[in-house]
């Protein structure tokens, strides 16, 4: 069975930085991308970052890769998504998810295993 657990959301004021945690646990994990999405209040799932399972890829959307970055820690089972220069806009609960291959994945319908996600709230 395959669990995320997303954590480091919180209240912060525009331009400050956050560091969102995606613990993860489940077979072979390691070897399988996983991908940073969220949704804002009456909005889509957003997609917003990927990573290949070694780390060594790392994918972002045009919208927020001058200002998020994806990585991954696979001895400590954790991924990480480091969100800089915020604004009121990033509002969100921010997801972690995980693709059962090894191929790169942008779409929310393509991954298969979900955390609850953890809130992000910027104030100007």
């Amino acid at each position: 069975q395959v669990q995320l657990v997303e954590s480091g959301g919180g209240a912060v004021q525009a331009g400050d930085s956050l560091r969102l945690s995606c613990a993860a646990s489940g077979p072979t994990l390691s070897a399988w991308v996983m991908g940073w999405f969220r949704q804002g209040l009456g909005n889509d799932r957003e997609f917003l970052a990927t990573v290949t399972g070694s780390g060594g890829t790392t994918y972002s959307a045009d919208s927020v890769k001058d200002r998020f970055t994806i990585s991954r820690d696979n001895a400590k089972h954790v991924i990480y998504l480091q969100i800089n220069s915020l604004n009121p806009e990033d509002t969100a609960v921010y997801y972690c998810a995980a693709h059962q291959f090894s191929t790169a994945a942008i779409l929310a319908y393509q991954y298969h295993w979900w955390g609850l996600g953890t809130q992000g709230t910027v104030s100007s």
